[in-house]
C-alpha cells in the first residue's frame, strides 16, 4: 500500500486533514486488525456519492438542453454506475492506497464495489477538505468530456432489437460468442460475434462483454438495413 500523500500530490491537493483521506481509503475489515471502531470510508462514501451526482447532473443539464428528464437520467446512471466508477479508481490508481484487513481475501483490483466505494469516499474527503469549487473542478476534469460527447443512441438495447427482428422471421435465437479477450486485467478489451444458425451476423468490441455484445448486435442490425 502506497503513502496517501503521493496520491494527493497527483491531484494537486494540499490537505488540511490527512487523517480524513486515510479514513476515506480504509475498508471496514481493517478495524479488526487495528482494534479501531467506525474508522472506515462509509461516511465519506455517503458524502461523495451526493457530490458526484450533483456535479454530474448539473453539468449534464447545462450542456444537453435537448435532453428530457428520461435521457438525462440515463446519462447520469451510466456515468456513475459501479463499473464506471470502479474503472476510474483503477485509472487514477486509487486501489493502490486502500487499506484492508486480513479478513479481506479478495483481490482489491478486481473488487468493483470496493473500487466504486473508494472513488466516492475519496471525493467525499476532497469535498470536506478542499471545498465545493475545488471538488467540482476535479470532477469536471474527470467527467466533462464524457458528458459533452454522450450519445443517447449508445444506450439503445441493440441485443433486444436484433432478437425481436430475428424471431419475427424465425423461431430460433441468435447466439453470442466471445472470440477474443486482450489487455491488462483493469483494462480488458472483448471481441464478440453474433451468430444465427451458424452464420456470423456481426462483430463488436468493448471494454465489457455486454458492451461488445451490444456492438455486435448493432453491426448486425446495420447490415440488415443495407
Amino acid at each position: 500500500m502506497k503513502n496517501i500523500q503521493e496520491l494527493l500530490v497527483k491531484f494537486n491537493i494540499k490537505p488540511h486533514s490527512l487523517a480524513n483521506y486515510e479514513e476515506a481509503f480504509t475498508h471496514s475489515s481493517f478495524n479488526a486488525d487495528a482494534n479501531t471502531k467506525h474508522y472506515d470510508y462509509e461516511r465519506f462514501e455517503f458524502l461523495g456519492d451526493s457530490v458526484i451526482n450533483m456535479v454530474v447532473t448539473e453539468y449534464a443539464f447545462k450542456v444537453h438542453p435537448e435532453m428530457g428528464q428520461g435521457n438525462l437520467t440515463k446519462l447520469k446512471s451510466m456515468l456513475v454506475a459501479t463499473n464506471s466508477l470502479a474503472a476510474l479508481s483503477l485509472k487514477y490508481g486509487l486501489h493502490e492506497y486502500i487499506r484492508v484487513g486480513n479478513s479481506f481475501v479478495a483481490q482489491i483490483s478486481q473488487s468493483k464495489h470496493l473500487l466504486e466505494d473508494v472513488f466516492e469516499s475519496f471525493i467525499g474527503a476532497v469535498y470536506l477538505d478542499q471545498g465545493f469549487e475545488f471538488t467540482k473542478k476535479l470532477l469536471l476534469d474527470i467527467f466533462a468530456k464524457e458528458i459533452e460527447n454522450f450519445n443517447i443512441s449508445e444506450m439503445t438495447d441493440y441485443k433486444s432489437k436484433l432478437q425481436e427482428e430475428t424471431q419475427a422471421e424465425h423461431r430460433e435465437s441468435v447466439v453470442y460468442e466471445l472470440i477474443n479477450e486482450s489487455g491488462p486485467a483493469h483494462d480488458r478489451t472483448f471481441t464478440v460475434r453474433v451468430l444465427f444458425d451458424g452464420i456470423e451476423l456481426g462483430v463488436g468490441t468493448g471494454s465489457t462483454k455486454k458492451q461488445a455484445e451490444q456492438n455486435a448486435a448493432k453491426q448486425a442490425l446495420e447490415k440488415r438495413v443495407k
